[in-house]
């Protein structure tokens, strides 16, 4: 019997890609898309994530409409697409333009409620206005193709914390553009649960990502978030707390996880996705039982 009280989790992109790395050339995973959605549907998960060059790699082979009958059969409820950078830039416009099109055919058509965009890597800057504009431009043009935006910050670029990211989609001021909460870019960014439940609104929340780390980093942030993310409960990190001050703020779901660590990449993709969503599950509090009643009145009704 299924427990409709279980928390639906997304198995973000790199979390089912197998023996691939953000910046590698490609960014394509090896393991068959068909195979990879039937990895993830029956090892518990509710919807996954795939990046640009899965995509591109899937609409010259597949095409987006054979894919999303497999999802549909799968039984998956969620779909991410990622990753969009240089957006803000129109004298880029001949790089970015054609990825951001292929995202949004595949959002429309696969059902993807957002297409994740980032900034540049670097150190993160304290004027953030310039982004506001490009941002509803972006946003204007997702909605006509039925999505959303969603800006993920991180402390190794241009939008480095979530306050920042939250004051800048105060800014820009459309419902349809909002934020993805990676749990390792707030704990590396130094910010704490406190802070977080100071900065967000429940709308702003369009993803979270789920994962742990160590307390110290190990080599550049880059390199930490891209080969030493722990598993769930795994790691130094409160997940359990991150998870309890989301609900408090007003998010309850779909959660994502994304693990990103040299040991993941390495084992099979199905055990991969075992790990990942029972270790995740774990870290949820556990929710009272609805109140059984009085005894006597339960036995009058079920006679």
């Amino acid at each position: 019997m299924t427990d409709t009280h279980a928390p639906e989790l997304v198995a973000s992109c790199w979390t089912s890609a197998g023996a691939v790395a953000p910046l590698q050339v490609p960014e394509t995973s090896p393991v068959p898309i068909a195979d990879r959605v039937e990895a993830i549907a029956s090892t518990g998960w509710s919807g996954f994530g795939l990046a640009h060059d899965d995509l591109a790699a899937v609409r010259s082979t597949l095409g987006f409409p054979a894919l999303r009958s497999l999802i549909d059969d799968a039984g998956l409820r969620h779909v991410e697409v990622e990753l969009l950078t240089g957006w803000w830039d129109e004298s880029l416009s001949h790089e970015w333009r054609p990825q951001f099109d292929l995202l949004l055919e595949a959002a429309e058509t696969l059902g993807a409620k957002f297409i994740k965009v980032g900034t540049a890597m670097g150190k993160p800057l304290d004027e953030l206005d310039f982004l506001v504009d490009p941002l509803r431009r972006l946003t204007a043009e997702a909605a006509l193709r039925g999505t959303r935006i969603a800006l993920e910050p991180m402390p190794f670029s241009m939008v480095g914390t979530v306050p920042a990211a939250a004051d800048l989609m105060r800014k820009v001021n459309m419902t349809g553009c909002g934020l993805v909460v990676d749990y390792w870019h707030v704990f590396r960014a130094g910010t704490t649960l406190d802070e977080l439940a100071g900065s967000l609104d429940a709308g702003q929340i369009f993803g979270v990502e789920l994962n742990d780390a160590d307390a110290d980093i190990r080599g550049s942030l880059f390199e930490d978030t891209r080969d030493n993310r722990r598993l769930c409960g795994q790691g130094d990190q409160d997940v359990t707390g991150f998870i309890k001050t989301l609900k408090s703020i007003g998010f309850n779901g779909p959660w994502g996880v994304e693990i990103l660590s040299k040991e993941h990449r390495a084992l099979p993709v199905r055990e991969a996705l075992e790990s990942a969503h029972e270790t995740a599950l774990a870290c949820f509090p556990t929710e009272p039982a609805p109140d059984a009643g009085n005894p006597a009145d339960n036995a009058a009704i079920t006679g």
